[in-house]
C-alpha cells in the first residue's frame, strides 16, 4: 500500500472513531475505526506501524478533544490559533502512546499473524491506561465508553470500560485476519460477543429503597460567575429553585454552585440548613472550602435531614482528590502563570482531597462522591464506593466547554460508572448535562442543555457488588497475561501457527 494511501486512510479512520462516542452514539463506527487501525498498521515495519498509528490516533484525538479549546479561548485569553496549537500538542502527546503500542505489536510479533491478534489488544489497552495514569493522567475517549447502548456492555460489570475495550480491539484484530480469508479468530471473536450478550442479561445486585431526588441546574453563565456582584444572583437562583420543592427527600446543587468559599458564606449556611432541617429535607451542594490560609479544597457538603448539624468543620463532606491539570491546579505555575491569562483561570490552585474519605450521609442515604473529572477515572470511583453505598453521585460544572461535544462525552463516562459498579447514577451540572440513571447506565430522565430548570425523580437504590466492584481490574488483568503467554507459546510452534491460520 502507497505510503499515501496509507496515511489517509488512517487519519480518517481515527477520526471516524468520534463517531462512535456522544453526542453521536454510532457504537459500531468504532469497531470500523478499530479495523482501519488494523489495515493500516499491522503486519507492516515496526517504524512504519508507529507512523501510521500515530498518524490514525491523531485523527482520533485532534477532532475528538477539539472541545477544550472553549475555554482556552473564551475564559482563558487564548487566540484561536494558539488554542488549536496547545489541542494539537495533547492530541500528539497522546498519539504517542498508540504509536508505542503497534511499534511494540509489531516488534514481537512480526509476520506472526495470530500472535499479533493476541498482543495487539493487550498493548492497547495498555497504552490506554499508561495515558489514563502518567502526569496524573488523561483516560479520555477510551474505545469501550462508545459501546454504552451497544450488546458488549454487558462486559462492563465484569471487566470494566477497559474489558470492553480488549475485545472490540480483539475484534477488529480477527475481521483484519478474516479480509485475509483467515477464518479461525472470526469464531473466538463471534464466541466472545455470545458471552458479553449473554453477561448483559445478569443481575449484579438487588434493589433496595427509592428515594426522590431534586437536581437543580442553575444555568450560571461562567462569564459571570465569580464576576464582582453576582453571589448574591447565584444565592437567590439556586434558593428560589429549591423552595418549591417539598416532595424531595434529597435536593442537589452542582458542583461550586455558589461562587464563594463555605468560610465566607457559613451565616447564610446554617441558615438553609435549618430551613432544610425543618422540612425533613437534606441538601448537598458543590461548593469552594478554606479550612486554613494554606488549603483550599473543591468540595461537596451535605446540608438540612443528615446526621449532624451544619457547621463548617463536620465531617460530613467530600474532597476532591484528582484536580484538573492547569484548571484546578497549575504544574510548574511560577513558570506558566506569567506567559498568559489561561494559567490564572479562577480557582486554579485547589488542594488534594486525601484518599479513602467516607461516604457523604443525606436523608438516611449514602453517596458516594466524584466531582467532575474525577468520574472519568473508574479506579478512583470503585475506591470511593462502599458495600453499603445507595447511590453514585456526580456534580459537575461543563460550563467552561460551551456547547461542545465536550459534555456529553463527559455524561457518557458518568453512565459507564453506574454499568460497572451496579449503582444508580445521579448527575447535577450548572448547565447540563444534568441526568439521573438506573444502575445499568440506562437513562431515566435528564434535563435539556443551557435552561435554569430542576430535575425531580424518584430512583431505586441497590445494594451488592459486581465482579469489578468487588476485584476491580485483576479479571481484566489475568486476561491480558493469558493472552500475552498464548502468544509467546505460539511463538514457539510457528508450524501450528500457519497451519491454523491456513484453514
Amino acid at each position: 500500500m502507497p505510503n499515501y494511501l496509507r496515511y489517509t486512510g488512517a487519519l480518517l479512520s481515527g477520526a471516524l472513531g468520534v463517531l462512535a462516542f456522544s453526542p453521536f452514539d454510532y457504537w459500531p463506527l468504532a469497531l470500523v475505526s478499530l479495523l482501519g487501525l488494523c489495515v493500516t498498521s499491522l503486519d507492516v515495519s515496526p517504524r512504519q506501524a508507529a507512523k501510521t498509528a500515530f498518524v490514525w490516533a491523531m485523527g482520533l484525538f485532534l477532532p475528538g478533544l477539539w472541545w477544550i479549546h472553549v475555554s482556552m479561548t473564551l475564559f482563558g485569553g487564548i487566540p484561536l490559533p494558539g488554542a488549536f496549537l496547545l489541542v494539537a500538542l495533547l492530541a500528539a502527546y497522546l498519539s504517542l502512546y498508540t504509536a508505542l503500542a503497534l511499534w511494540l505489536t509489531n516488534r514481537y510479533a512480526g509476520q506472526q499473524t495470530l500472535r499479533a491478534l493476541l498482543v495487539f489488544p493487550v498493548l492497547m489497552v495498555l497504552a490506554d491506561w499508561l495515558r489514563g495514569w502518567v502526569m496524573t493522567g488523561f483516560p479520555w475517549l477510551w474505545f469501550g465508553y462508545s459501546q454504552l447502548e451497544g450488546p458488549l456492555a454487558g462486559l462492563a460489570p465484569i471487566l470494566g470500560v477497559q474489558g470492553i475495550s480488549w475485545l472490540l480491539l480483539l475484534s477488529a484484530g480477527a475481521s483484519w485476519l478474516l479480509l485475509q480469508r483467515r477464518r479461525m479468530p472470526l469464531v473466538l471473536g463471534l464466541a466472545l460477543w455470545a458471552l458479553a450478550l449473554g453477561a448483559g442479561q445478569l443481575q449484579w445486585v438487588s434493589p433496595t429503597q427509592a428515594s426522590r431526588f431534586a437536581l437543580v441546574q442553575g444555568n450560571i453563565s461562567q462569564s459571570l460567575k465569580w464576576q464582582p456582584g453576582q453571589l448574591e444572583q447565584s444565592l437567590e437562583r439556586h434558593f428560589s429553585l429549591t423552595r418549591p420543592l417539598t416532595e424531595a427527600d434529597v435536593v442537589i446543587w452542582p458542583e461550586s454552585a455558589l461562587p464563594s468559599s463555605e468560610q465566607h458564606l457559613a451565616p447564610w449556611l446554617k441558615e438553609v440548613d435549618g430551613f432544610m432541617r425543618e422540612r425533613g429535607q437534606a441538601l448537598l451542594t458543590g461548593i469552594v472550602t478554606r479550612p486554613s490560609e494554606e488549603s483550599v479544597y473543591n468540595a461537596v457538603i451535605a446540608l438540612g435531614q443528615t446526621r449532624d448539624p451544619y457547621r463548617p468543620e463536620n465531617g460530613n463532606r467530600y474532597y476532591k482528590q484528582q484536580l484538573v491539570p492547569i484548571g484546578e491546579f497549575v504544574p510548574f505555575g511560577d513558570l506558566l502563570r506569567p506567559i498568559a491569562p489561561f494559567f490564572n483561570l479562577p480557582m486554579s490552585s485547589f488542594s488534594r482531597g486525601e484518599q479513602g474519605q467516607p461516604d457523604i450521609e443525606a436523608g438516611g442515604r449514602h453517596f458516594s462522591l466524584a466531582i467532575c473529572y474525577e468520574v472519568a477515572f473508574p479506579s478512583l470511583v470503585r475506591a470511593n464506593m462502599k458495600a453499603d453505598t445507595d447511590y453514585l453521585l456526580t456534580v459537575s460544572n461543563d460550563t467552561w466547554f460551551g456547547q461542545s461535544i465536550g459534555p456529553w462525552q463527559h455524561q457518557q463516562i458518568a453512565r459507564m460508572r453506574a454499568l460497572e459498579l451496579g449503582r444508580p447514577l445521579i448527575r447535577a451540572t450548572n448547565n447540563g448535562v444534568t441526568l439521573v440513571t438506573d444502575e445499568k447506565g440506562q437513562l431515566q430522565a435528564s434535563l435539556p442543555q443551557f435552561e435554569a430548570d430542576v430535575l425531580e425523580v424518584e430512583v431505586m437504590g441497590t445494594r451488592g457488588l459486581t465482579p469489578y466492584a468487588r476485584f476491580g481490574s485483576a479479571p481484566l488483568l489475568l486476561l491480558l497475561a493469558g493472552s500475552l503467554l498464548g502468544a509467546a507459546w505460539l511463538s514457539r510452534h510457528r508450524g501450528l501457527q500457519f497451519r491454523t491460520l491456513s484453514r
